[in-house]
């Protein structure tokens, strides 16, 4: 007969069993459990199995050889088998004294394809009673599978060995396994700390403050821009910020001008040289009144000829070419007669009165408004572009306010020069470029310190204790014609007794904080000692000189 076989995984539950069983489709089921046998080691969870196959008209069959399983399905009635190919028995436990302590197996073999016509015959659990079954904690590792099997066949043997086994407890190995993994790996952890805090942790830091005197710095610098500073030839790098933006003022136009139409007319050129004479386009002919007029187009007039014969009668060359007035206006109407301003040798006669000029009078810019409001933009503040700037050094640099500069390009007016303004209104515009240079704090403590070093020279028991960082002045910026700039810098540093650093860590290194305080007060300048040790339990200097640190204060820092 088939069957269906389910592995049954450790971690399946009674109710991922009980699913597995009902999608069987066959009526033998064969369950293979794992090598710890999970869910199965208690007697209950294998009635209720036995039960619910039962209730859906299969019949199970336990593949296994531990002894334990073997023993708790001869309670629950379900036949085992070593392996898929063997026969089945239904294994029987005899009732035993509570002092054996041994089971005896009888298994009766059967196949498992006669299983289906012998399911639950003479199984003697099956009149075990629920009733009877729950009066014994199954789950207990204190009771035994044969004293289990017994007192399910007799509840006087049940109550005896409940209270033989009731003192005695089954180590829970894998509880056992757990805590063994956590007290490991909680001496490691404390192993691990101990060894941080008794050799990396420990560390000081040593305070010393030192009496000095104030020393003044005074030097011109001259500012490098991306040059490396140079102390030597007092050469000090400079960062410098920039932006451009187009500033521009309001006015208004005042210039009057004829944008009425032009007048024009006709003038005939006479020439009186023998050779021809070209006028070019855009010549300007003024009448006796002052009107000008503009040639349209280039003319050129021909030389002069003699036609009398023996008689020396010149016949001069003539030439028509149209002009326009140089403005609008109808007082350009009407000219007549003759113009100035041809080539030598040349005469210009309008042909008629000049027509078509008409007045039509409107506000355009003049060069003088231009000039007025310019300086109007000139007088724009900057303040605002300067502070802006300003913010824009973030690292602690110095910024020398004296450097800032404002570079304006050529103005444009809007609209341009002789051009109509609309209402009267227009605009001049200039790109602008602002400027401001700093210092940056590195080169600038760098500049310092080898200005007051300059000064201890010859006093080798002397030190630089504080630079004057925190009160420099940079002011007197001075842009050469070349292109180079100079500032004057100005500070107040403070100079002490010199203490070689590396002699003392060697000689405190080990001791404990009032040794170390007496070592470190018997150097002549020294006015207070203070140590700070790394965590609460370091109570001694370390004897690793590179975890020991020496710090300076300066009793008379401003």
């Amino acid at each position: 007969m088939n069957k269906d076989v389910i592995y049954i995984d450790v971690e399946d539950d009674v109710t991922a069993i009980i699913g597995k069983i009902k999608a069987c489709k066959e009526n033998i089921v064969a369950l293979v459990p794992p090598k710890h046998v999970g869910i199965l080691q208690s007697a209950v969870n294998l009635r209720l199995l036995d039960r619910m196959a039962s209730s859906s008209h299969k019949r199970l069959v336990l593949i296994t050889n531990n002894q334990a399983l073997i023993g708790l399905s001869a309670v629950a009635g379900i036949p085992v088998a070593k392996n898929l190919q063997s026969k089945p028995e239904l294994a029987q436990i005899s009732a035993l004294s509570v002092d054996d302590g041994e089971d005896v197996i009888d298994g009766s073999q059967l196949p498992i394809g006669e299983l289906a016509q012998t399911a639950r015959k003479s199984s003697p659990t099956d009149d075990v009673s629920d009733k009877e079954l729950n009066t014994i904690n199954i789950d207990d590792d204190a009771v035994s599978v044969a004293a289990l099997g017994g007192a399910i066949r007799n509840p006087a043997v049940s109550r005896s060995v409940t209270k033989a086994t009731k003192g005695t407890k089954v180590p829970n190995f894998t509880s056992f396994r757990k805590k063994l993994f956590l007290g490991i790996g909680a001496g490691v952890l404390l192993i691990a700390f101990l060894v941080w805090a008794l050799v990396f942790a420990p560390a000081a830091t040593v305070i010393i403050t030192a009496r000095t005197t104030p020393e003044s710095v005074s030097a011109t610098a001259t500012l490098g821009g991306n040059v490396a500073s140079d102390t030597t030839k007092g050469i000090i790098k400079s960062i410098t910020q920039q932006t451009k933006s187009d500033v521009s003022v309001d006015f208004t136009a005042t210039g009057q001008k004829n944008n009425g139409n032009k007048a024009t007319g006709s003038v005939k050129f006479s020439n009186d040289s023998l050779s021809s004479v070209s006028i070019p386009a855009g010549t300007a002919l003024q009448t006796s009144s002052g009107l000008v007029f503009t040639t349209d187009s280039g003319v050129i007039v021909s030389g002069a000829s003699f036609p009398c014969g023996s008689i020396t009668c010149a016949t001069p060359g003539s030439a028509t070419g149209s002009v326009t007035a140089s403005d609008g206006g109808a007082n350009y109407n009407g000219a007549s007669g003759s113009l100035s301003g041809s080539p030598s040798g040349v005469t210009a006669q309008f042909t008629a009165p000049t027509s078509g000029g008409t007045d039509n009078i409107v506000t355009v810019v003049t060069a003088d408004d231009v000039q007025k409001a310019s300086v109007l933009l000139a007088q724009q503040s900057s303040d605002s572009v300067k502070q802006q700037l300003t913010k824009q050094f973030t690292n602690g640099e110095t910024v020398i306010a004296d450097s800032f500069t404002v570079s304006a390009a050529a103005p444009v007016s809007t609209p341009a020069v002789d051009a109509q303004a609309t209402d009267g209104k227009a605009k001049l515009t200039a790109t602008t470029t602002y400027t401001i240079t700093a210092i940056a704090k590195p080169d600038l403590e760098l500049f310092l310190k080898d200005s007051l070093n300059k000064q201890l020279t010859g006093n080798a028991n002397q030190r630089v204790y504080d630079d004057g960082i925190n009160n420099v002045q940079v002011s007197g910026y001075n842009k050469a014609a070349d292109g180079s700039a100079t500032v004057k810098i100005m500070s107040q540093g403070q100079i002490g007794p010199m203490i070689d650093e590396a002699k003392l860590k060697d000689q405190i290194k080990g001791k404990i904080f009032g040794d170390v305080q007496s070592i470190v007060s018997a150097i002549p300048g020294v006015d207070n000692v203070d140590i700070q040790f790394s965590y609460p339990w370091v109570r001694n200097v370390p004897n690793d000189v590179k975890k020991i640190t020496i710090q300076f204060k300066v009793q008379n820092a401003q």
